[in-house]
């Protein structure tokens, strides 16, 4: 029995993949690198921009996000002094960028106050973002964005705003240890409806304790009456140090099944499957700015939990879930000054055939695999470098379609099977090493 085979008869929810490698494989780096050094060779004509916000009011049951809840003012304010600071080392050390997408996300960027807000956008606009120009997405929470700072969003040009509802039933998100409350979900829709923000994005979570199909129905109809452009459904994953974590069941009954139900009637609904997460809507507006290929182009990470992709270097801060580690790392960074950010200290340098493996996992979970980029970018055939591609065809979870491997409709719900199985060995040794705290 191969190792495909042999994850085939467990789970389809091993984990999510994102980016690649994954974070618990990186490492210190030993001897730090030189900022400038790391972004040498880097194209710097198509980057994303991405800050983090590393505050929420509170919580959730579920999340291993890179987060501290209800931080103290002064520790806002210590973490802001440190943004600028590093803000500045980095644009000496890119020099002349052109930026494609910006986005700042968290953590919750609207638990910041309106002056806050605004500092964090003269940054990103410092470095040469324009969100007029350029695409630039904004994570807000229902509990923390009011009138004001919906304002402050509208008036720098953001054209999407995302929100984790989870579920519009209030029994759903207290088991997910979330107080929400249903009418501050929906007041805080029509407002966001009301500004006209070109693209809203819901995101729903399927797999909560008590959840069935015609509960998930009810939160996706309810999400349906804002008519969002696009809407992004998580199972429920239980990972180390969670609230969730700690408590002793397993979580995989009926996700698969939910999944579908979702799927079904979104694409029922008119919505096109874009990945196994993401939905869009027929009234979503076409993508505007450069182009930008996450499997190519560059990501600038801005702020304590914030990753960068700098060609052969990804880096980071140190990554932790534990409350009391978060905050020790979030303290840590706020007293480094201008200087210490022209270190990288903390990544992954990925070798020749981790950049392969990097381009053929994040394509294959998007759009697919196109050979003749393959073969333009790295010289080589992606079937030959990756014969076991080929294992994915003889299950029925891959397929080519006018030139390009893509996953079929069995492959997308199994997204979160056939990334993980993609991993090279060595990520998955640093991986199966990672101590959680």
């Amino acid at each position: 029995m191969t190792r495909l085979e042999s994850m085939l008869e467990g789970t389809p929810y091993v984990a999510y993949l994102y980016g690649y490698p994954h974070k618990t494989a990186y490492r210190p780096l030993t001897p730090a690198l030189a900022l400038e050094d790391v972004w040498a060779k880097e194209r710097r004509d198509a980057l994303f921009l991405y800050l983090h916000v590393p505050f929420c009011e509170m919580r959730c049951g579920f999340c291993n996000l890179f987060t501290a809840a209800g931080p103290k003012e002064d520790v806002v304010q210590a973490w802001l002094a440190a943004l600028k600071r590093e803000a500045g080392r980095v644009k000496q050390a890119l020099g002349p960028a052109t930026f494609a997408r910006a986005a700042i996300g968290g953590g919750t960027p609207t638990l910041l106050s309106v002056p806050e807000l605004e500092t964090v956008f003269d940054l990103a606009a410092d470095l040469g973002v324009d969100p007029r120009a350029v695409p630039m997405s904004v994570e807000v929470s229902p509990e923390t964005v009011d009138a004001a700072k919906a304002a402050v969003l509208k008036a720098r040009g953001v054209d999407r705003v995302s929100m984790g509802v989870q579920s519009f039933l209030e029994s759903e998100v207290a088991a997910v240890k979330r107080p929400q409350k249903t009418a501050q979900v929906e007041a805080t829709l029509d407002l966001l409806r009301s500004l006209g923000f070109p693209t809203l994005n819901l995101d729903l979570i399927y797999g909560i304790e008590g959840q069935t199909p015609d509960t998930f129905l009810q939160s996706l109809k309810a999400a349906l009456r804002y008519a969002p452009e696009e809407l992004y459904l998580y199972p429920l994953y239980v990972r180390p140090l969670t609230f969730l974590g700690k408590k002793s069941r397993a979580w995989d009954d009926l996700r698969l099944s939910l999944y579908r139900t979702g799927r079904d009637f979104l694409l029922a609904e008119g919505y096109s499957q874009v990945s196994m997460r993401m939905f869009r809507a027929k009234h979503a507006p076409a993508a505007r700015g450069p182009v930008y290929r996450c499997q190519e182009d560059g990501m600038v990470g801005l702020g304590v939990g914030a990753r960068s992709y700098a060609g052969d270097v990804h880096y980071s801060s140190e990554y932790a879930v534990g409350s009391r580690e978060v905050r020790g790392i979030i303290q840590a960074y706020s007293e480094r000054d201008a200087e210490s950010f022209g270190e990288v200290r903390y990544g992954f340098v990925l070798d020749a055939a981790e950049q392969r493996h990097r381009h053929v996992v994040l394509s294959l979970l998007a759009e697919g695999v196109c050979p003749v980029q393959y073969r333009q970018r790295f010289g080589t055939e992606a079937r030959a470098d990756f014969p076991m591609l080929a294992e994915l065809e003889a299950h029925g979870l891959a397929r080519d379609v006018d030139g390009v491997f893509q996953l079929t409709a069995e492959g997308v719900e199994r997204s979160d099977l056939i990334g993980p199985w993609l991993d090279s060995e060595a990520v998955r040794a640093r991986m199966r090493e990672y101590a959680w705290r």
